[in-house]
């Protein structure tokens, strides 16, 4: 295996740890960093993990893809990335959805690699994901030139599709996967006057509006007007700071503000929906005691297997935010209810039918407790404290990789490749977790490898 990520955090830990466990050799940890200074590939990945070269008729290396966030110099490099004037920009926005729409005051190359951290701050978002966005296709185009056949986890072109929220939303309409009803086309959107007099017009006085690329709840505000006083109220973690003259500052309060005055509504608004944004119909979510909830489904090859509920006495249930972790099972749901939440969450990832792996996020109704998919996280699988059949989620999918073995002459890497959702698509991989050969993932037997 080879793991695009970040080196020495939680989430590398965690799968390292658990292929340790597993009796499997580590993965080589390509550095989203390296990649993006130059002095990384996935060539040379490839090289250490001693699969540059494959013969014929051996798998390719199986490739995952983790979160780029937590390092300011990822951060700033994707910028880079997405700037008009970086030579990526040649070969167009392929895998970005809406890659038409301009990115408003966009960043120089040499601008953004001149951005300085401050903790919490919201660079350029939009620009932000057109790099993330190019660095994906960057890895496909190299991927293919190395391999026939490349082997991802959760392929490029779907993570860019759950990456972005409107993206989301369409295929999973599509697929028939039961979603809120969309306001409008994004592009109907543009500005807070207009998101106003849509939402007036279709009688609809409570939504949530989401940037397009944010995760954690960042970006994410429930906005609601009263229809009789045209009073509103918007509930969010945008905190900004105004200088005069200077441009305004947006950043993530991580914590939930509650704003009431039109200036500061329409300011953050605005900010939201140049970057681009999701809104969608507010659907007033079960109750858990005095408290509401939704639960995060892990999904991994069709499976509905780690859990947890999200309960909250705001609109946002974030966990970071204070919410509190509930068992699934302490929710005293009715057996079937808690199946079709389920079964609703494997649907929406089988609607991404190059990805393995998903944490979904199911919102119960409160009358009808009929689910709905809020959105789809291709990161999704760091939950503290869960556990599947004895096993966290980095164990269970690493243990579904290596039972792949067994079931490798029911199935060719072809058939995987037409069954991405079921336990045939392992089956594609098994030799991929171990590069076919026992102890064989890196250039040493048993050691794994970091690209610096």
């Amino acid at each position: 295996m080879i793991l695009i990520g970040n080196p020495d955090n939680r989430r590398t830990a965690g799968l390292q740890n658990a292929r340790a466990k597993l009796g499997l050799p580590p993965a080589v940890v390509l550095p989203y960093a390296g990649l993006l200074d130059g002095t990384a590939s996935l060539a040379q990945a490839a090289s250490l993990a001693g699969t540059a070269s494959q013969p014929a008729g051996e798998p390719a290396p199986l490739l995952r893809l983790d979160a780029p966030g937590e390092l300011f110099a990822v951060e700033r490099g994707l910028i880079a990335l997405g700037a008009p004037d970086h030579e990526e920009a040649a070969h167009g926005d392929r895998l970005l959805p809406f890659g038409h729409r301009s990115d408003p005051q966009p960043l120089s190359v040499r601008s953004a690699l001149a951005l300085a951290e401050q903790e919490g701050r919201q660079y350029h978002p939009s620009q932000w994901f057109r790099g993330y966005a190019r660095l994906l296709a960057w890895l496909r185009r190299e991927a293919e030139e190395l391999w026939p056949q490349p082997q991802w986890t959760n392929a490029p072109e779907d993570i860019a599709g759950m990456f972005d929220k409107r993206q989301t939303h369409r295929i999973l309409s599509a697929a028939g996967v039961p979603v809120p009803r969309l306001l409008a086309p994004p592009e109907e959107i543009a500005d807070y006057e207009a998101l106003r007099a849509q939402m007036l017009s279709r009688r609809v006085h409570r939504v949530f509006v989401k940037l397009a690329s944010g995760s954690g709840a960042c970006g994410v505000v429930a906005y609601r007007i009263n229809p009789r006083t045209g009073a509103e109220q918007a509930v969010t973690t945008v905190g900004v700071e105004n200088y005069g003259a200077r441009a305004p500052v947006f950043y993530n309060a991580m914590k939930l503000r509650r704003y009431t005055d039109e200036s500061a509504i329409r300011q953050v608004l605005n900010w939201l929906l140049r970057h681009g944004a999701h809104v969608e119909q507010w659907i007033a979510k079960a109750s858990y005691g005095d408290r509401t909830f939704d639960i995060r489904q892990l999904v991994v090859a069709g499976e509905a297997c780690h859990s947890i509920a999200r309960v909250s006495r705001t609109p946002i249930t974030n966990l970071h935010l204070r919410s509190e972790r509930v068992s699934v099972d302490d929710l005293g749901l009715a057996p079937g209810i808690r199946a079709e939440a389920a079964a609703c969450a494997v649907k929406a990832l089988a609607a991404f039918p190059r990805s393995l792996a998903a944490g979904v996020d199911v919102l119960l109704d409160s009358a009808s407790h009929a689910p709905y998919i809020l959105d789809m996280n291709p990161f999704g699988d760091l939950l503290y404290r869960v556990v599947h059949k004895g096993m966290d989620p980095y164990e269970w999918q690493m243990s579904r990789l290596a039972s792949g073995s067994a079931e490798e002459s029911a199935g060719s890497a072809a058939s995987g490749a037409a069954d991405p959702t079921g336990s045939a698509a392992f089956a594609g991989f098994s030799g991929a977790g171990n590069s076919g050969k026992p102890g064989g993932a890196a250039g040493s037997p048993g050691e794994g490898g970091t690209l610096r």
